[in-house]
């Protein structure tokens, strides 16, 4: 909203300074600011409100060391996140842009699944929560509409170039390139980028083309893409969200590595540099990025150990879905399982501790296990490690992964 105010002041009174809102830099700068003071100063007030109200994490023994003294610690904290988010991007974003609307949905949706689930846990005392179909079919449900949206909206393009020999007249606006001249043009695509491939690209409408497919099944294509990575990675930073700051710590650096990835690929001169594909209209997510960043690193405030807040599911699950569709838009969805590396190995963790213990006792009688526990977090718990250690050494990873994704878009 700032945008487009200090846009109208600047063009009819010529403020001073005005023109300063036209740089995603500053804007973004601001919005980092501003989500950091919103999650500070007006999240220790949540808190008090929401111990007041008594709404505290309930917590099972699970043998583990220290875990008993976090029963009744607030949760549904996420709400300062999603907070911290919305209000900065609302003030510094240009709202018209398709982008930011779609990370707005993204943001309101799944915080509200997972505030219907906390919901359900803290006032209906009921520990199961929300039924996992239901939350599954939101899931899915705000895959189904960021897909549709991605390949239909006539405002997300990309911009390709076209190379002609030097004898064919080109369109205005070409270049020469060596002894080739090339263009640019706007289209519709369902390219993505790919990580360590020379080219770099990768286009959806060619995965069913061996079975002589039409390009129309992309569409499918890219919706099942869509959908596996949404559910995984919401899931994934909720399976996270286990001990003091791993979540929130993690999301953090996984946010700053995508306003990078943003950056570089919303800004024509960088991109035609790295030779990375050119998103016009997509650095504004840069902002939404810095929001982000700010939101978490804020709420770290008072969830690092010994936490004073949880953030719950409505946290949990809504920076996943951020995560995912921030990357999907980008068109960098093929490196999340790169960049989100600890939420990968979180989430097969579990996937084999209870396939192996199904498998096992079914076979032998008696279940066993691969890990002391899990997810992964708990199995080093288990083996004496202070959760404080472990979520430092997971955020040592989660740089090193973020490095390793960010050098990509050279190491082909």
């Amino acid at each position: 909203m700032l945008y487009y105010l200090f846009s109208y002041l600047n063009k009819n009174y010529s403020i001073p300074g005005g023109g300063v809102f036209q740089y995603i830099t500053f804007r973004t700068a601001m919005a980092v600011i501003v989500s950091l003071i919103i999650t500070t100063v007006y999240g220790r007030r949540l808190i008090d409100y929401l111990r007041f109200k008594q709404v505290g994490e309930t917590v099972r023994n699970l043998g583990l060391e220290g875990q008993m003294q976090k029963a009744g610690t607030p949760t549904m904290g996420g709400l300062i996140i999603i907070l911290g988010i919305l209000v900065p991007t609302l003030l510094f974003a240009k709202l018209d842009n398709i982008y930011i609307i779609m990370m707005l949905v993204t943001t309101v949706w799944l915080g509200a699944i997972g505030f219907l689930d906390d919901y359900i846990k803290v006032f209906k005392k009921n520990k199961e929560g929300l039924a996992g179909r239901f939350k599954i079919t939101g899931q899915v449900g705000l895959a189904l509409f960021i897909g549709w949206t991605m390949y239909f909206n006539s405002d997300i393009i990309i911009r390709q170039e076209v190379k002609l020999p030097v004898t064919i007249d080109a369109p205005v606006g070409f270049h020469m390139r060596g002894k080739t001249q090339v263009y640019t043009q706007d289209i519709k695509s369902t390219k993505t980028t790919i990580p360590f491939y020379k080219n770099n690209e990768f286009d959806y409408a060619k995965v069913l083309k061996f079975m002589g497919a039409d390009d129309h099944y992309a569409l499918i294509v890219f919706l099942v893409f869509v959908i596996v990575i949404i559910t995984a990675v919401s899931n994934g930073a909720n399976i996270t969200d286990g001990i003091d700051g791993l979540a929130t710590g993690t999301s953090a650096i996984i946010g700053i590595t995508l306003a990078i990835l943003a950056y570089v690929s919303s800004n024509t001169f960088i991109a035609d540099y790295l030779n990375i594909m050119y998103i016009p209209n997509s650095g504004e997510l840069v902002i939404f990025a810095g929001a982000f960043v700010g939101a978490c690193v804020g709420f770290l405030w008072y969830n690092s150990y010994p936490a004073q807040v949880f953030m719950g599911d409505t946290g949990s699950l809504a920076i996943g879905g951020i995560i995912a569709v921030f990357a999907i838009m980008i068109r960098k969805e093929l490196l999340v399982p790169l960049l989100c590396g600890v939420f990968l190995i979180e989430n097969l963790s579990v996937i084999i501790q209870v396939s192996w213990f199904k498998f096992t006792k079914k076979r032998f009688g008696e279940g066993r296990r691969v890990f002391l526990m899990a997810p992964l977090h708990h199995h080093y718990q288990k083996k004496g490690f202070h959760e404080a250690k472990i979520v430092t050494r997971f955020w040592i990873i989660s740089i090193l992964l973020a490095i390793l994704t960010i050098i990509t878009l050279k190491l082909r």
